[in-house]
């Protein structure tokens, strides 16, 4: 069919219909922020813009999971779980530049301020490795109950805190003697950290208990647990993974896993304020530079769910398709 020839829209009408299509979406555009996700089965990391069109994909080792930037934004580091290696990406020419060995399964990672020194938790060997950035070698090893996920290591660098899911505690590693000094008793395979509270707490997700446990981090001990329940999903459904904390700090937003919603809890009084639908087994999160919008890895429909989180109330206003099995979500800042 023929259409009619239109007159050409001056620039001035062009801008304003991209506006508008932007707020139409509720997403709100982040000039030079790229949305960047790990996917599982592809060997890729797919990249797209804040608004969820695909920009294309970097080609990584094998099973890359967890991403991190440097410190001056030029490179991103991502753990690959079968290939057993730390990616090294460029982010001016987008490609994985060198790898470096790690132990058998790595899962999550973490640096020290500076970043010469990585600890990644390696699953198959039940330990928290420490390797030196600039070498490659392993420093030292530090046992720790059956497969060991999420890491946090402080601010001051004296200590890690590293989840073991089969033993159901949180690892405290001081990191000087490279020893164990504490077990913390969570709740049900936990996974991921998240600070909150001005650094004082330290939020873990407990996968297998439908909660979140909250760490003090001056005691060491757990002063809180959120439980939640969705609607419509048994509790054995409700299997949180992901946290991230809004920007200022109020908000703790929870990926609810095959409950396939995210959760937003009140920080100051643990209150689950909200829940969202996202995609099927909702898992790595990531927010927005302004905060305005939540990313949502969903692992088991292969897409990402986009949030506009901007408002009182928030909403799903968009899912893109991000290849098989996504895992984590990293936004550029």
């Amino acid at each position: 069919m023929n259409f009619p020839k239109r007159a050409a829209p001056s620039v001035g009408r062009l801008l304003a219909s991209v506006l508008l299509a932007g707020l139409a979406l509720g997403v709100q555009a982040q000039p030079g922020s790229t949305v960047y996700v790990s996917s599982e089965k592809d060997k890729k990391i797919y990249m797209f813009n804040a608004k969820g069109d695909r920009l294309g994909a970097i080609d990584t080792c094998e099973r890359p999971r967890h991403m991190v930037l440097s410190l001056d934004k030029k490179t991103m580091y991502v753990c690959c779980g079968n290939s057993n290696e730390l990616g090294v990406i460029d982010m001016a020419t987008q490609k994985m530049v060198r790898t470096m060995e790690l132990g058998e399964s790595p899962e999550i990672f973490d640096f020290n301020s500076d970043q010469s020194t990585v600890y990644v938790s390696i699953e198959d060997s039940n330990v928290m490795a420490a390797y030196d950035m600039a070498t490659g070698k392993e420093l030292f090893t530090v046992a720790t109950g059956g497969e060991p996920e999420g890491i946090y290591v402080t601010k001051d660098n004296k200590y890690a805190y590293v989840t073991s899911e089969v033993a159901n505690v949180v690892h405290l590693i001081d990191l000087k003697s490279r020893k164990v000094v504490k077990d913390i008793k969570v709740g049900k395979r936990p996974r991921r950290f998240m600070p909150a509270a001005n650094g004082s707490e330290l939020w873990v997700s407990d996968e297998l208990s439908n909660s979140v446990s909250v760490i003090d981090l001056a005691s060491h001990t757990v002063k809180h647990t959120v439980v939640f329940k969705v609607k419509g999903f048994r509790d054995a459904d409700v299997m949180p993974v992901g946290l991230v904390s809004s920007l200022d700090g109020k908000s703790m937003w929870v990926a609810l896993g095959r409950a396939n919603h995210v959760a937003e809890v009140d920080v100051a009084t643990r209150q689950v304020k909200q829940m969202v639908l996202a995609g099927q087994r909702a898992w790595g999160l990531d927010l927005s530079p302004d905060g305005k919008t939540l990313y949502v890895a969903n692992g088991l429909s292969d897409d990402m769910t986009l949030v506009d989180v901007s408002g009182t109330k928030a909403k799903p206003v968009r899912t893109v398709s991000v290849g098989r099995v996504p895992h984590s979500v990293l936004v550029s800042r």
